[in-house]
């Protein structure tokens, strides 16, 4: 469908450019995360632009915005035609787990604001999920260059999966096309996306062949030709 409209979120730390390289036929929007007082107002305000839109959209999220377009898919499904979710979840379904997460995620904002973004980013970007992501490929010095301490603080605080609600038992309600995309390697998401799939009617789960976490960085053609072959009805 030429005339479909992809509204691409990008995810923690990485701005809009990040879905640059993945090339699909149609209007492309890429995104960062919107700013609001919680994740189901951000989630939300995803759709502004495209409230009204005569041309069906698409939403493919990765990570972080991935979270966000799942919820803007449960709580608007008129405004998602399909829905694509690359290396995300539906949150973090165990209260005390949540809680725990919320602690930790605050934690990584205080040595933000300590530390600064400079050797933030070397040590988010040093996790084992992104050992296969090439160093050219990370995007690094666009990271440096449109962070700020008072955003990233901003996503983890409000952003976060310890912020997030659970979506888990929601997921049934969704009725459009979803495709959920992983990295082979990334084998926490891989389980994710196996458990997500079997609670969603309209779902396929795609695995990227050595791929990791960010495979839409590392393997952005293989990511734009899942994307472009994937059905509009499953």
């Amino acid at each position: 469908m030429d005339s479909e409209r992809w509204v691409m979120v990008s995810g923690f730390t990485q701005t809009h450019t990040a879905w640059r390289p993945v090339r699909v036929e149609g209007e492309r929007v890429l995104r960062g995360a919107p700013r609001a007082t919680s994740f189901v107002d951000a989630a939300h305000a995803l759709a502004a632009p495209e409230e009204g839109a005569p041309t069906p959209t698409t939403y493919v999220g990765y990570s972080q915005g991935g979270r966000l377009c799942l919820q803007l898919a449960l709580d608007r499904p008129d405004l998602v035609h399909r829905l694509a979710l690359v290396s995300a979840s539906p949150g973090i379904a165990d209260p005390t787990e949540r809680a725990a997460r919320h602690d930790a995620d605050e934690k990584l904002a205080q040595e933000i604001e300590r530390d600064g973004i400079d050797a933030f980013l070397e040590r988010w970007l040093g996790q084992p999920m992104f050992a296969t992501l090439p160093r050219a490929k990370s995007g690094l010095e666009e990271r440096r260059k449109a962070n700020t301490v008072e955003w990233l603080t901003y996503q983890l605080r409000v952003l976060g999966q310890g912020a997030q609600p659970s979506s888990w038992e929601r997921l049934s309600e969704l009725r459009m096309p979803v495709l959920l995309i992983v990295g082979e390697l990334d084998t926490k998401y891989v389980d994710i996306a196996h458990r997500m799939v079997t609670a969603i009617p309209r779902a396929r789960v795609e695995v990227v062949a050595g791929a990791g976490h960010a495979c839409h960085l590392e393997r952005p053609e293989v990511v734009a030709q899942l994307l472009a072959s994937w059905p509009h009805s499953e």
